[in-house]
């Protein structure tokens, strides 16, 4: 938890910077990248968290890996890693890019459902939610079969349940009880 706090703190200032430098965009790309670069890379990860590796090597490293991004970014990156917080980048590239949604007030959604939906029912569902909501709206679709029917909207920390498997559930509680 206290690293979560410590990396929405950086992304912030990050985020803050890019603002003032008007260079969002380019610092955005430089966070995912980042984040692609630790998914697909076993090695970088234990980079960042190699106690042995010295923040000269490390900063040497990120200075071949990264050589393309943004002067911001970079200094950034050797900031973090001379405060001995490089372990914490994939983390603060997360927490800059939902910072980042937040401040053009993008607001991720995830719609879960059984099956495929068809364009009238997904627009619906879509158009309801948008209505509750202030801001553009990033959908993300899952499928997942167990839910029998029915769906789930999921939204920061809010979500709601309607899928068939949920009522099974309350029904058989309210029976068993």
């Amino acid at each position: 938890m206290k690293s979560t706090k410590a990396a929405s703190r950086y992304a912030k200032a990050l985020l803050e910077l890019a603002i003032e430098q008007n260079s969002l965009e380019q610092v955005s790309a430089d966070m995912r990248y980042l984040l692609e670069v630790n998914t697909e890379t076993k090695d970088f990860q234990m980079l960042l968290s190699s106690p042995i590796v010295k923040s000269d090597k490390k900063l040497q490293i990120f200075g071949e890996l990264f050589d393309q991004f943004e002067k911001l970014t970079t200094l950034f990156i050797h900031q973090v890693t001379k405060n001995g917080r490089e372990y914490m980048l994939p983390e603060i590239a997360q927490s800059y890019e939902r910072q980042l949604k937040a401040h053009k007030g993008i607001v991720p959604v995830t719609l879960i459902t059984a099956t495929a939906l068809d364009n009238t029912t997904r627009s619906n569902i879509i158009a309801k939610i948008q209505n509750a909501v202030k801001g553009q709206l990033e959908i993300h679709e899952q499928i997942d079969e167990s839910l029998i029917g029915g769906f789930i909207v999921r939204m920061d920390d809010k979500q709601v349940d309607a899928s068939v498997i949920n009522q099974f559930n309350n029904l058989k509680q309210r029976l068993t009880n």
